[in-house]
This record gives structure tokens, C-alpha cells and sequence, in this order.
């Protein structure tokens, strides 16, 4: 009994742990938050790229949202097509050499 209990708490220890690197990695909003935009042509370090740009960026409605955040969890933004379309093209620079 008690050594479930130890396996529950080092199993809750290594979840924080790897949930605190994960916020630590500045790209709160990756692409499976942003399903809509195709990450698949980019290799890890373009995708980290694209990503980190699309998480800097703010939408342009004044929401304060950043471009990923607004993508990920905004369907009502009027101007959410603009920016998948942005984000889009931030893909297309992160593959470009």
C-alpha cells in the first residue's frame, strides 16, 4: 500500500515536471491546438520556428490574443481567416532555407 503510494506521487512529481518544461518552451499554442494550418512539410526546427512567430505575433482586432492563440481558441475573431492565412505563410517561410 505504500509503495503505491510512493509510484502515485513520483508519477505526479514527473508530470509537473514535464508540464513546467512544456509551458517553459514558449509555445503555449502548438499545431495540434492550431489543427486548421498543415505543420506536416516542416522538420522539428521549422516547426519550432513557425511556431515561436505565430505565438510572437498579435492579432491585429486590438484582443490582445497573439495570431496561435487567436487560431487555437477564437472561432468568432472577424479576423480569424486573415490570420490562419498569416500564420499560413509563416509555415512557408519556416521551410524556406
Amino acid at each position: 500500500r505504500f509503495k503505491l503510494l510512493k509510484w502515485i506521487v513520483a508519477a505526479g512529481v514527473v508530470a509537473l515536471v514535464v508540464y513546467g518544461v512544456s509551458q517553459m518552451s514558449g509555445v503555449p499554442y502548438t499545431d495540434r491546438e492550431m489543427g486548421v494550418i498543415d505543420f506536416s512539410s516542416l522538420d522539428s526546427k521549422q516547426k519550432r520556428t513557425a511556431l515561436v512567430a505565430a505565438n510572437a505575433a498579435r492579432c491585429p482586432c486590438g484582443c490582445g490574443m497573439t495570431l496561435a492563440q487567436c487560431v487555437a481558441t477564437d472561432s468568432t475573431c472577424p479576423l480569424r481567416e486573415r490570420n490562419i492565412d498569416r500564420v499560413k505563410v509563416m509555415v512557408e517561410q519556416a521551410r524556406k532555407p
